[in-house]
Parts: C-alpha cells; structure tokens; sequence
C-alpha cells in the first residue's frame, strides 16, 4: 500500500509569520500546584555543557541558549551537577583563582560547578501534589537557588531527573522577590 503525500501551501511574498514559542510558565499563588514552577524536562530539553568547558564559553552558551543554568554531563546521559551564571561570576571563581593561583581563563566548569551530590531533589511524585507555598517553604529552609526534580524508577525506566526548579523562575511566577529564600554566600 503506498502512502498519499500531504498536501503543502506557500507564503505569499513578504509574509510575516512568527515561529511557535514555549508555552511559557504563567503567574501562580502560593496556593498553585507546585508542579506549576517546575521546568518540566520531558518537554523542554536540558541545556547541556561539559565540565572541561571554559567559564567564559559557558556563559556564552547560556546567553546563546536564553538560560541561567546548565547541566554539566561529561558521559551522557549521567549528570554530573549543575552551573549557574550566579556560579560563573560570583564567590567561586574568585576562591578558586585565590586558593590555586590561576587566572580565570585557566578555570572550567568543573571547578565553579555545584556537584550532584550539592544538590537537594525533589521527589516528582510529592511535587505533583504539593503547594507552591510548599515550594517556597523548601527554599526558606535549604537557601538554594535551584532544586532538582527526580522521577523515580517505573517498569518503563530508571529513575531521572524530571526537572528543575530556579528560584529565579519562581520569583517570576509569583511576581515578586523571595528575599527570605534567597542562598546565603
């Protein structure tokens, strides 16, 4: 049996037409779905870089990418943390230039990098039925400005990161700051 062919349209001369974007996350209250403020990595795909990378070519790919963070993966599919521009321009370069004497150039990701064993998780399955206001009490207490989302194992997989919470994304949502949640340097 042979296939038909799907029918296909032109654009007349100088259409203008805009390409289709993220949905992107809306305003939430406290009383929100917590899931609500999780970037939801089964639809969006990670931004990625390896740990070998220079510090200035990671914040160029999350300038060119639109992101704050990436996920550093040296063998993937495994993740080895996670970098932030806040970690690219903040306290741990310097430590880092002071306490082994190099210039920042001679720095990679690996060295300003928060590893995956830094970083608190958040069970998907909890989070799904949980509160924003929930959420927020979780970075009040942790003062971190990212939680990881972990799918656990199914008949289907492995466990998996399902995704990312920014607390920077979360101020956006809610519309305004969360100085009590905000990471203590």
């Amino acid at each position: 049996m042979h296939a038909t062919a799907l029918s296909t349209f032109r654009f007349s001369k100088n259409t203008c037409i805009a390409q289709a974007q993220p949905k992107t996350q809306g305003t939430v209250t406290e009383q929100s779905p917590g899931i609500e403020v999780m970037t939801d990595l089964a639809s969006i795909k990670a931004a990625t870089i390896d740990p070998h990378t220079s510090l200035d070519r990671a914040e160029q790919a999350m300038i060119h990418q639109g992101v704050r963070s990436l996920f550093v993966v040296s063998d993937f599919p495994c993740v080895d943390g996670l970098i932030t521009l806040a970690d690219l321009g903040g306290e741990k370069p310097m430590q880092q230039i002071n306490d082994r004497h190099l210039r920042r150039q001679d720095l990679s990701v690996a060295d300003v990098m928060t590893a995956l064993s830094a970083l608190d998780a958040l069970d998907y399955d909890e989070l799904k039925s949980s509160t924003v206001g929930q959420v927020i009490a979780t970075f009040k207490k942790l003062k971190h400005s990212h939680l990881l989302v972990v799918q656990a194992a199914t008949a289907q997989g492995p466990a998996r990161i399902r995704g990312v919470i920014s607390l920077t994304q979360l101020e956006r949502q809610l519309g305004r700051p969360l100085p009590e949640a905000m990471p203590q340097h």
